[in-house]
């Protein structure tokens, strides 16, 4: 840095209040008046500090022409441009092109405060911030795999290696093999369920009621069994138990385990006289039909299901509007459905209640005929009613697939930054650790030759 020129000014650099910055090779000329309305920032301090101290022209500045009276920053012209937005318009908008995350460090650097930045910014900003945190979880789980090596007693590998197995498909052949199995089990158990119930293959106990074939019900065991084991496998290599227990996914298998251990336990167990009671067989029944759960595993198993399933929830807004819309409707042309209908003297409409279900049927487009208007007004009412139904439904539908897409890509595009870190990450380490080999290699030369030109000296 060049030496100050200490007899400009005695309290500023400008004496008409003025400054000139150079950031990144673009001069801007800026006042001082209009600098001090964020008296906390750097400018601020910049054009007010005396010129006699060059320690803090130091700290605030890259270089100094004295010359020139011109301070030179080593920062980005474009989020300068942005940033210098808030002495005059006390806000900040950042421009596309920008990094938010970079952007905000330049803040930091040029000391603003988040705080004037515009709403559409810190939403922006906090989408980023929360990829960046996704980003990073991805990479810790990715590290987590690849550091099964590093753990510190050989039950603790074998548990990270049975977590893999159980739920890491892409790790290895084996855990592969074991997601392929666990997919084929959800379907057949499905399958069985639904073949169950068709009466031509069904057998008759010693009551003479209708049962689940023997074969079914085997196969139905089977299936069982291995999800009963896989469960309990992945939940003792959980590293974290309750929150293994507590997972949405993980209580929709524990649901589809228990109802057969129960009626398990009611059948086999019960006494005769305890199973003759009708509340009891009703439980069976109802536990039976639980199996049903077993058919959402699926999601476990399939990254689209998943994707489609927080597509859903972020369309939760899109959704409501379209059950407020229906909801609306529906009371609407149900109550003009039963007004209409009252002259005539066969109608199917009795009341308001049971004019709802017409009106959902009617708007949903689906019609199923056991309830129809008759007069001409009530004709008229239900073409109405299933035109504004269409349009309702049509609506949120491009939001919602919107949505999905939008999910879907970012989905994409953080996994490939993920890997793409951790490459980065692992050529960072080669390089450290090349270095490190040839700073040895470098270091046990020099000690060769020292100890031979220590040799030749003795001699």
């Amino acid at each position: 840095m060049e030496p100050l020129d200490t007899g400009e000014c005695e309290t500023g650099f400008c004496a008409e209040g003025e400054i000139a910055v150079n950031i990144g090779g673009v001069r801007v000329v800026l006042f001082g008046d209009v600098l001090n309305r964020y008296p906390e920032s750097r400018l601020a301090e910049l054009v007010n500090c005396s010129t006699q101290n060059s320690e803090v022209i130091s700290s605030l500045c890259d270089d100094f022409d004295p010359g020139r009276k011109e301070f030179y920053f080593d920062r980005d012209p474009d989020a300068f441009k942005c940033i210098i937005d808030v002495y005059y318009f006390d806000e900040i908008h950042i421009k596309r092109g920008i990094c938010p995350i970079c952007f905000i460090k330049e803040m930091e650097f040029w000391k603003i405060d988040q705080s004037v930045l515009d709403e559409c910014c810190k939403s922006y900003l906090s989408e980023k911030e929360d990829e960046l945190k996704e980003i990073a979880n991805k990479v810790k789980v990715i590290l987590e795999d690849l550091e099964v090596d590093q753990c510190i007693t050989r039950t603790q590998r074998c548990q990270r290696f049975l977590w893999r197995l159980m739920e890491k498909p892409g790790s290895s052949l084996p855990a592969r093999i074991i997601a392929i199995a666990s997919f084929l089990s959800i379907l057949v158990s499905a399958v069985v369920m639904c073949v169950g119930t068709i009466p031509e293959l069904q057998v008759t106990d010693s009551e003479g009621k209708l049962v689940e074939h023997p074969t079914l019900e085997a196969i139905e065991t089977a299936c069982m069994l291995w999800f009963t084991a896989e469960y309990l496998l992945r939940l003792a290599s959980s590293p974290n138990k309750l929150h293994f227990a507590l997972s949405i996914m993980n209580v929709i298998d524990f649901m589809a385990i228990m109802p057969f251990y129960v009626v398990l336990s009611l059948t086999y167990l019960g006494t005769s006289s305890m199973m003759e009671l009708a509340n009891v067989q009703q439980a069976v029944q109802a536990l039976r039909i639980m199996r049903i759960a077993r058919i959402f595993k699926l999601a476990r198993h399939s990254s689209g299901l998943q994707t489609l399933t927080y597509a859903l929830k972020r369309s939760l807004k899109e959704l409501g509007l379209l059950l407020m819309y229906m909801s609306v409707g529906i009371f609407v042309f149900s109550a003009l459905a039963y007004t209409m209908e009252q002259s005539h003297p066969e109608t199917l409409f009795r009341s308001i209640p049971q004019s709802f279900w017409w009106a959902i049927i009617t708007m949903t487009t689906v019609g199923y005929g056991d309830i129809y208007p008759k007069t001409t007004l009530g004709k008229c009412n239900a073409a109405v009613s299933f035109l504004c139904g269409v349009i309702a439904i049509a609506l949120p539908i491009h939001p919602i697939i919107n949505n999905f897409v939008v999910f879907y890509n970012k989905q994409k595009v953080l996994e490939t930054a993920a890997k793409h870190e951790v490459e980065l990450m692992e050529l960072k380490s080669g390089r450290d650790a090349r270095r490190k080999k040839l700073k040895l290699v470098h270091e046990k030369r020099l000690d060769m030759c020292l100890e031979n030109h220590y040799q030749c000296e003795c001699r």
